[in-house]
């Protein structure tokens, strides 16, 4: 059984029974969620070298499968960039009740992009098969 330390300054509950994130903890958080952020801009940067040194290749790719590469990336770059976002957002959160107003609006938004890159993906398919 774990103790309850006396006060509510000192457990982080407020007397409403509400919890409060202590700022330490959320301040910590923040700047995991940064470092986590500039590795990937690392990342997402070789990744764009990678994709650009195809190009130049010309013939050894088709242009279909680099227009999907390119897409596939500033795809995944776009779903991390609202990671963080939403990552930095939960980190400031003050309680439990934001954290779940927080948590629902992301899953929200992020359902939609999927299926807003869902299609621009099959559109891409789609064409590529007309061009051949």
């Amino acid at each position: 059984m774990v103790k309850q330390a006396s006060g509510a300054q000192a457990s982080g509950a407020h007397e409403s029974g509400t919890y409060e994130i202590p700022l330490e903890m959320r301040e910590f958080a923040d700047k995991s969620v940064e470092q986590a952020r500039k590795a990937f801009d690392g990342f997402v940067g070789a990744a764009q070298r990678t994709v650009a040194a195809m190009d130049d290749q010309g013939d050894a790719v088709q242009a279909g499968v680099q227009d999907m590469g390119r897409k596939t990336i500033a795809f995944a770059e776009s779903n991390v960039a609202a990671s963080f976002a939403f990552a930095q957002q939960l980190v400031r959160a003050t309680d439990m009740g934001e954290v779940m107003k927080l948590q629902s609006e992301f899953l929200r938004s992020q359902l939609e992009a999927m299926q807003a890159q869902a299609r621009e993906l099959g559109a891409s398919l789609t064409q590529g098969r007309r061009a051949k």
